[in-house]
């Protein structure tokens, strides 16, 4: 798989990464039982299987479960932490926790943030997490206690290198007056269909698109400061590429004909067409794919050895925003 060097780091990344959210099996707060670990692996060697060498994680995914679940690749594959990349999240807190009736919240407290990634070490069985990001933006956020949380995990050895996920531009330039690692990832929702980050960059003094896109310039901000952009649900929960439509969208429907046509004409999955989409972008962006199902894992990796020209990529954007360009 054809891999992106990751700008003010070491990591040769693949472009695409597997996210392992739903590894953990279930939310619920029952621990992990042999079936989630069997299955989890299989998902695993899947992804390992295509080339992937880059894994994504949080600490709440599965309230730790997938953690857990992940872990057990290293009965299986003798040496591999030295082969593929960790990426964990932190910043998010489950209501109830610690206390009853405690809402749900972001917290990029020191505390929380070293306690975070103290536990994905544990439940990782690893020494140390290649990328950590903050998670949700913290509305209570200090930039002096990010400061400080990245310069313990950081010279602790505990964290080698640091990002965003969801955040703005006006966000990350807050947090660079303070912490002194660079941010080399910001994870953001974006897909052929969820695309108005892309779409408020050709959309400049037009009426389309009618709602305000929060986050206009974002991409831009990332591809001027070397922050490589993470895409999550980049198939839009499998809604273009076969997976049950649970309403009547019209731009929904047409765009999936048009992948499914595109897919038929190439050759590949209609998957490989709509993370291709994606992987066309100049800015590098790479997927975040989250199926558990080696079958499709199998189909996402297809979109490596596609190249989209300009204008069927132009073509799938404008099916998928809605409207023919201006």
């Amino acid at each position: 798989m054809q891999t992106y060097q990751m700008t003010n780091t070491d990591i040769e990344a693949t472009r695409i990464v597997y996210g392992c959210m739903q590894i953990g099996g279930n939310w619920s707060t029952k621990p992990i039982n042999d079936d989630i670990k069997r299955a989890a692996v299989r998902s695993l060697h899947a992804a390992l299987d295509v080339g992937i060498n880059f894994f994504d994680l949080a600490d709440i995914y599965c309230r730790g479960k997938s953690d857990e679940a992940f872990s057990q690749i290293w009965d299986f594959e003798a040496g591999i932490r030295q082969r593929i990349y960790l990426q964990t999240k932190a910043g998010i807190r489950f209501p109830d926790d610690p206390n009853k009736g405690d809402p749900t919240r972001y917290d990029y407290s020191y505390e929380h943030l070293v306690a975070s990634v103290e536990g994905s070490l544990g439940r990782l069985k690893t020494d140390y997490i290649d990328i950590l990001l903050l998670h949700r933006p913290d509305a209570l956020v200090e930039g002096e206690e990010v400061a400080r949380a990245f310069e313990h995990l950081h010279s602790s050895g505990k964290v080698r290198y640091f990002g965003v996920s969801n955040h703005s531009t006006g966000q990350m330039e807050y947090l660079n007056r303070y912490v002194s690692q660079p941010l080399v990832v910001n994870q953001l929702e974006l897909n052929l269909i969820h695309n108005g980050l892309i779409n408020a960059g050709v959309s400049v003094n037009q009426e389309f698109p009618d709602e305000p896109v929060h986050g206009a310039g974002t991409l831009e901000f990332c591809r001027l400061n070397d922050v490589r952009i993470q895409a999550w649900s980049p198939l839009a929960k499998g809604r273009l590429s076969g997976a049950p439509l649970k309403r009547n969208d019209e731009r929904i429907v047409k765009t999936r004909e048009l992948v499914a046509r595109m897919a038929d004409a190439k050759k590949v999955s209609g998957e490989a067409i709509v993370l291709g989409w994606l992987l066309r972008h100049p800015a590098g962006i790479q997927p975040v794919i989250g199926t558990t199902n080696p079958s499709r894992i199998e189909a996402c990796a297809q979109a490596d050895s596609i190249a989209l020209t300009r204008e069927e990529w132009y073509t799938l954007f404008a099916s998928g925003r809605g409207a023919p360009m201006a």
